[in-house]
């Protein structure tokens, strides 16, 4: 053979070869961003579609990947974004990924179902764990706090787990409950506490939170019925998706501060008045108690607070076809007040498999959760302010060792301020809190039917809770009956049972689409209270505290009716329609049931007008209106004659022997449903790529038959006040949210959000047949005198009003006149006629501010809110800023207000108006800071640094401790502080 032509045979299949696996090896890079924002996606799976081959993407986003020339297309997927297939055209490939909770145009989670955004009639807004509040959050509603338009979040103070007021659109009821429903994964669950917490939001782990819809409108709330109000608030737990398991880990510190504490007088200062009276009466009475100790009792009491929050979570498939996630908590929080200490442990399951070729969907969720406590004694808070600073922590005494006001037995002063350090560390008051929400749900697609659905939804929410509060047998509280130890115990069983069918059909013909809704619901509420008498410490039986039952097992159910319809007309005309009835064991049979009616309307005025516009992306004008229910805040058996045992302290005596009786409980047979009518108009726009969203709305809430507690004439009924129906109340208001992108590119990005809301409530009615001399129900409290009210409900006017005397002030100096009001009805006598009605504890607008700029791996963000409109009533300075505060009449010296400086009054002015302060606010809520490092651990992970500051700083003319207070009637007495706190984390996705 021809040496040439031997030598190119040899060489043809080698040189085939190489060109073969020139051709399999070509290398494709690209970049995966959050289609969002732009952000670049760090640790993104990239895979061959049909292979195992793959790879992650680095800290930019980017990444590169050896093909073979067979591949057609790369599958890129991220924990928390829908899984985007890319096809391969070229080396270079560009992905831009949808969040999960926004993908599908937006799927928002409304009542039963879901809805598309662009496809909603009622106001709803759905808050994304991306948008939640950041830092060291404890309690699940605090994600909320100013980022939904009129929405209030107002937490209770600073103490470790502590909860919130939760209001949506103001309240609509007087003595009802005006919090809105919870549902958590379909479970509607009760808002109120248990016994050992008063927050039982705190058992949800904000980290197993994907996103929390607010429905604030009745056309949105009503097929909730009964309980929807005062809106309703839907958390959905983070759930599995198909596909590789993966793991984060997140861990936090966090340290809490003291930001601002009570103006109260210095030791020198308690020391030179004290000193002064005395050279001006000529009494030393109070001169010789004084002390040479300088104490700042306040600073004695509060402390650096640490906290620690660690999760866990998996999340992915078990096999092909078992989509999972399953995560574990850990969160230990201190309070800023010594003693005071939050621990939690919690952990979610979620399966949600299918069977049957996808036509029966199954979700499973678990989630159970311990929670214990150390409550601190808060009246140490109001003992700091108010004990004498010239004394000294600590005293050579019986009584714990800290000095206490003692008689010339050597015991306590009965009504004397105590030991604020005493009242920490000689009461021990812990609590155990164990939970379990789970549910099953069942979405079964007929087989025959594929447009028809078997809806089933089965759930529980069991809580139990238990603690022990005792204090010492030395403490000088409890020093007569050798201290207090008791126990208590409390159990809540929630059970639902739901059963719907649902149809939904595509009208292709029409271009259209609609679906119907039926179903039933079953819900049973029962509390297991254990009743326990207290002990002293020698094992003595404290008398008065023997309970009239050992135990009580107090129950109502709720069984609902439910259908709703909604009519999409040629994508362009939305209509809605639902209907509720429910029956609440808490009526009379002849008042058990409660209907309430929905109709909503939806005009797409981009689709009618805007359709080829690049400018306008969305458009749409939204008319809603619907009846609600109110049934909650009232008693179990209040429509019921009955009969209850007296207490220890009432007894019957027949010779020597003494005997519990039955006494009549006052009732209203004819008690019937609390019922509120809302009309909302809205519109929702989005323009320049939706660089620029928002929603307008104004609405308004009529509220028939309050349920309120009114007075009753005597001989009427067996009480002198009953909770009946009685009275109507309006509330009318707006909102507006803006939310931009004024710039976005490869590199920096920046988005600014802005809401604010008004909202104004009258009350139109509150008797049931009217008189002339009705002024209305005294109510709001007060620390100090006997029975001493500062609000009223009164027709024409909002909610707890404050009611007080109109102050005189010196011409010249400026000061309020001690004692002297003006003769309003100028019948020359200072009398409750001549009170009037001042200003009022609700804001008239609430604003909320949110801005976040990202620059490659770095981003810092800013959330605020505050109130206009709102004032308060400062008690603090009512019951301290006088001198008899220092110059206590039985014998000892307190701490008094700096207030006092301003006003010189010797004794207590409550029901002055000079006490009712604007307490308007703007409160820069956090600052955040984050780092995207990259790739870790070998290319095994991908790790992002965060830190926060919450609290930041507080602008407003209150002289108060802080402005924002979560009672209803406005009343600013004994609050823990809010703490100012610095956290940081770390995010780990493997």
């Amino acid at each position: 053979m021809n040496p040439k032509r031997l030598l190119m045979v040899l060489a043809l299949p080698l040189l085939l070869l190489g060109l073969t696996a020139a051709a399999q090896d070509r290398v494709v890079s690209g970049k995966v961003k959050d289609a969002k924002d732009g952000q670049p996606i760090a640790g993104a799976s990239v895979l061959v579609k049909g292979t195992s081959i793959g790879t992650q993407t680095i800290a930019d986003g980017s990444f590169q990947i050896k093909v073979p020339a067979t591949a057609k297309a790369l599958v890129i997927s991220y924990v928390g974004f829908t899984q985007q297939e890319v096809a391969i055209a070229g080396d270079e490939v560009s992905v831009s990924l949808v969040s999960a909770s926004t993908s599908l145009s937006d799927v928002v989670v409304v009542a039963y179902g879901t809805r598309k955004k662009t496809d909603l009639t009622g106001s709803v807004v759905a808050v994304s764990a991306k948008d939640f509040q950041k830092g060291n959050i404890a309690s699940s509603e605090q994600l909320l706090q100013g980022k939904v338009a009129g929405l209030q979040v107002t937490s209770g103070g600073g103490s470790a787990g502590g909860g919130s007021k939760i209001r949506i659109r103001g309240g609509a009821s007087l003595n009802a409950s005006n919090d809105p429903l919870i549902v958590i994964d379909g479970v509607p669950v009760e808002s109120n506490g248990i016994a050992g917490s008063a927050n039982l939001l705190n058992t949800i782990n904000p980290n197993d939170i994907e996103s929390m819809s607010v429905l604030k409108d009745a056309s949105a709330t009503a097929l909730y019925g009964s309980r929807a109000s005062n809106g309703v608030i839907i958390i959905t737990t983070k759930k599995g998706v198909k596909g590789k398991v993966k793991y984060n880990f997140n861990t936090q510190a966090a340290v809490g501060t003291v930001a601002n504490m009570v103006d109260v007088l210095t030791a020198d200062q308690i020391r030179a008045i004290i000193t002064e009276d005395a050279a001006a009466t000529g009494l030393n009475t109070y001169k010789n108690l004084l002390g040479s100790a300088n104490t700042d009792w306040q600073k004695q009491i509060y402390q650096s607070a640490p906290a620690f929050d660690n999760n866990i979570s998996a999340s992915g498939s078990l096999g092909k076809n078992l989509p999972f996630r399953l995560s574990l908590g850990y969160l230990n929080q201190d309070g800023v007040l010594k003693t005071n200490n939050f621990d939690r442990l919690t952990s979610a399951l979620n399966l949600s498999p299918k069977f049957f070729d996808d036509h029966l969907s199954v979700n499973i969720n678990v989630k159970a959760s311990k929670t214990s406590n150390r409550f601190a004694n808060e009246g140490a808070i109001g003992s700091a302010v108010s004990f004498d600073p010239t004394q000294p922590v600590f005293a050579d005494n019986k009584f714990g060792g800290y000095y206490e006001w003692l008689q010339t037995d050597g015991k306590p002063i009965d009504l004397s301020t105590r030991n604020p350090l005493g009242l920490l560390y000689l009461r021990h008051n812990t609590s155990s809190v164990n939970r379990v929400i789970g549910n099953v749900q069942l979405d079964y697609k007929m087989h025959f039917l594929p447009d028809l659905h078997v809806l089933v939804n089965v759930g529980i929410d069991n809580a139990s809770g238990e603690g022990n509060d005792n204090t010492d047998s030395i403490s000088a509280t409890n020093y007569k009956t050798a201290g207090r130890f008791q126990y208590y115990e409390q159990k809540k069983k929630n059970t639902l049972a739901d059963v719907s069918l649902f149809y939904n059909k595509d009208l292709k013909e029409i271009n259209s689409k609609i679906d119907v809704l039926v179903g039933h619901s079953y819900q049973d509420f029962l509390t297991e209270v254990s009743n326990y008498a207290a002990f002293g410490q020698d094992g003595k039986e404290i008398d008065g505290t023997a309970p009239s039952f050992a135990t009580d097992k107090p129950r109502y159910r709720l069984e609902s009716y439910f259908t709703r319809l909604n009519f999409t007309v040629q994508n362009k005309y939305l209509l809605t329609a639902s209907l509720r009835s429910d029956a609440s064991s808490k009526f009379s049979k002849e008042n058990r049931v409660g209907y309430f009616p929905a109709f909503a309307a939806a005009w797409k005025l981009k689709e009618e007008f805007f359709k080829t516009s690049s400018f306008v992306n969305d458009l749409k004008l939204r008319l809603g209106w619907g009846i609600t229910g109110q049934q909650d805040g009232i008693g179990y058996y209040s429509y019921l004659p009955r009969y209850s045992q007296s207490n220890a302290t009432a007894q019957y005596q027949f010779g020597d022997a003494f005997y519990y009786y039955l006494r009549p409980e006052g009732y209203d047979a004819s008690i019937k449903w609390e019922t509120t009518t809302t009309t909302n108009i809205g519109l929702d726009f989005a323009f320049l790529n939706n660089r620029i969203t928002g929603s307008f709305d104004v609405y308004e809430k009529r509220t028939e038959d309050l349920l309120s507690e009114v007075p009753v004439a005597p001989g009427a009924n067996f009480v002198n006040k009953i909770t009946t129906n009685v009275g109507n109340m309006k509330v009318r208001g707006f909102e507006f949210t803006l939310n931009t992108v004024p710039v976005r590119n490869e590199d920096f990005s920046w988005d600014l959000g802005f809401n604010v809301s008004y909202n104004k409530s009258e009350i139109t009615n509150l008797l049931k047949n009217q008189d002339p001399n009705f002024k209305g129900i005294d109510v709001s409290g007060i620390g100090g005198g006997t029975g001493n009210t500062i609000g009223i409900h009164a027709v024409g006017y909002a909610p707890y009003t404050f009611n007080v005397f109109k102050q005189v002030y010196d011409k010249t100096t400026g000061k309020p006149i001690e004692g002297l009001y003006e003769d309003l009805n100028r019948d020359g006598i200072i009398n409750n006629d001549d009170r009037y009605y001042y200003k009022k504890p609700a804001p008239d607008f609430l604003i909320g501010f949110n801005t976040q700029v990202t620059y490659k791996q770095f981003s810092v963000g800013v959330a605020a809110h505050g109130y206009l409109g709102n004032y308060i009533y400062n008690n603090y300075n009512s019951s301290n800023g006088v001198l008899r505060a220092i110059k206590n009449p039985i014998n000892f010296i307190g701490n008094a207000s700096t207030n006092y400086l301003e006003t010189g009054f010797d004794n207590n002015r409550y029901l002055s108006d000079y006490y009712i302060e604007n307490a308007s606010f703007f409160r820069l809520d956090n600052i955040n800071l984050g780092y995207n490092v990259g790739r870790v651990f070998k290319d095994k992970a991908s790790m992002r640094l965060a830190a926060s500051i919450q609290n930041v700083f507080v602008i407003t003319k209150y002289k108060g401790l802080d402005p924002e207070n979560a009672s209803d009637s406005g009343v600013d007495g004994n609050i823990y502080p809010r703490p100012r706190t610095f956290s940081f984390g770390v995010n780990l996705d493997f």
